[in-house]
């Protein structure tokens, strides 16, 4: 599995529209193949960020996300209104029992 988090700083003037569009770019995301989760939250201590959180079931249903064309459209508007860059980080995953763990 890969888990994607990222982030997105937003400003008074431009929250709304940032926010319209993660909303949208992660329902569209939803319907890809291999996506499992695609979900933006306000961050409690900064509400002018916003956090996603993605589960993928591999690296071939990610590549085939990024390449989606509403993808890259979304990252340019959406940088584009940003108070600073968004930011990103993949990761490689495997679910694990909490009671593995113990």
């Amino acid at each position: 599995m890969i888990v994607i988090t990222g982030s997105v700083v937003t400003t008074p003037a431009t929250r709304a529209a940032i926010e319209a569009e993660c909303v949208a770019h992660s329902q569209r995301s939803r319907a890809e193949p291999g996506c499992i989760a695609h979900n933006v939250h306000t961050d409690c201590e900064n509400p002018d960020r916003l956090v996603f959180l993605e589960l993928w079931a591999d690296a071939a249903a990610v590549r085939a996300h990024f390449a989606v064309p509403a993808s890259g459209a979304f990252v340019r508007s959406v940088s584009a209104l940003a108070a600073k860059p968004p930011e990103m980080t993949l990761f490689r995953a495997e679910e694990v029992s909490p009671t593995a763990l113990a």
